[in-house]
């Protein structure tokens, strides 16, 4: 490898065993057995050469995990099941790269002070949001805008409550059959029509 790889490789190593705000360029240029001034000169700046290494690591896992949930699709299944198996997939997923799960959580903590990070993850919303679907859908295309904006959208509010859950705390993060059984309640109690009013209230929320 040229020095670009060694650091993106570095960076990489470092993220994984120091996290984002611990990681220096020393760190970096140790791990890599590269130089300081070959960060300059590859990648413009210690963060931004980070910001590579984090966006690869996401980019390895997603292949990772799609090649997992391809080989782990129960055959002849219902759709019920089918969502089952995908998200006790992308549980067990959680567990096998614990430390970069913990590390996504530690950067997102990071958007706030960090303008371009921030910019990046909104930039690839509607990217995830079409893996999402592609993840729980089948879809091997592009969807439309509306699509993302209402199926994906919604797939991808799933999967990042699993992970903060499962990070803070793996031992009581919901199964994937606990997760399907919720949808059904939710969609049942929207089949249902109108909810009652709250004791005390009205259903505008206007007191009487």
């Amino acid at each position: 490898m040229g020095h670009r790889e060694d650091l993106l490789a570095g960076a990489k190593a470092c993220l994984l065993e120091k996290g984002w705000v611990r990681t220096t360029a020393r760190d970096i240029v140790a791990a890599s057995g590269a130089n300081l001034a070959s960060i300059g000169y590859h990648y413009g700046s210690k963060d931004a050469l980070m910001m590579a290494a984090f966006i690869k690591m996401t980019e390895e896992w997603g292949d990772s995990m799609t090649r997992a949930l391809e080989s782990g699709a129960p055959a002849g299944a219902s759709r019920a099941e089918l969502l089952t198996a995908k998200l006790d997939t992308l549980t067990a997923g959680f567990e096998e790269s614990r430390r970069f799960w913990e590390l996504q959580l530690e950067v997102v903590g990071q958007l706030g002070s960090n303008p371009e990070l921030k910019k990046w993850f909104a930039g690839v919303f509607p990217e995830g949001r079409d893996g999402m679907l592609t993840i729980f859908e089948g879809l091997g295309r592009p969807a439309d805008e509306e699509t993302k904006r209402t199926s994906g959208a919604f797939y991808h509010a799933l999967f990042i409550g699993m992970w903060v859950q499962w990070v803070i705390e793996a031992e009581s993060a919901p199964t994937g059959a606990e997760l399907v059984e919720g949808m059904r309640r939710v969609l049942a109690g929207l089949a249902a029509g109108p909810s009652p009013a709250p004791a005390g209230g009205v259903p505008d929320g206007r007191e009487g």
